[in-house]
């Protein structure tokens, strides 16, 4: 299948969860993450903030317990640059460096820059993915062209409620594909 098209089925799929179903897949997945990550070898992880009314996986979950857990590691998280087009990512101190944008997504209002290429790890959003480790995402291009700047040591671990299709139709060479995908049923990990 084409990007679009499973672009509206998993857009609708999400919707279709009821608060039980969406917080139940959301706490697997963050169960999921902590068993299946090495975190020996990590010091910094940029991690999306969910956007809850469009069921994105609830990544606080990991933020939390990655807060209680792992203090060490340093937790970076994206604004959105309209501009040009791309996203600028800050270390997270807290809510209290929050605000909201005005499509509602909370982003950084304030905090340091977080370079790329000293990111570790990147929890990547997506709609669906399939089985090769490519994605589907809102359509922007801004984590694609985001992830090209992070070092090639970069884990690059999609997060999705659903298991992969087998195979996107239209991949193009812009498309930055996955070193993982964590669902609510496993972590698949994929040979680049």
């Amino acid at each position: 299948m084409k990007k679009a098209e499973l672009r509206k089925i998993y857009l609708q799929k999400r919707q279709a969860l009821n608060e039980e179903e969406y917080a139940r897949l959301s706490h697997r997945l963050c169960d999921l993450f902590f068993v299946s990550v090495d975190f020996s070898n990590i010091k910094t992880v940029h991690i999306f903030l969910p956007i809850r009314e469009k069921r994105e996986p609830d990544t606080w979950l990991i933020i939390d317990r990655m807060r209680r857990e792992f203090p060490d590691i340093r937790l970076s998280v994206p604004k959105v640059n309209n501009k040009a087009r791309e996203l600028e990512n800050f270390y997270f101190e807290g809510g209290h460096q929050l605000v909201k944008s005005r499509w509602g997504i909370e982003e950084p209002g304030r905090g340091i820059s977080t370079p790329s290429e000293g990111i570790d790890m990147v929890l990547v959003p997506l709609l669906c993915a399939d089985a090769e480790g490519h994605r589907v995402g809102y359509g922007g291009g801004y984590y694609d062209k985001f992830l090209k700047d992070c070092p090639p040591s970069c884990r690059r671990v999609g997060i999705s409620l659903f298991e992969p299709v087998e195979k996107i139709d239209d991949i193009n060479k812009q498309d930055v594909p996955l070193d993982a995908l964590l669902t609510p049923a496993k972590f698949y990990a994929f040979e680049q």
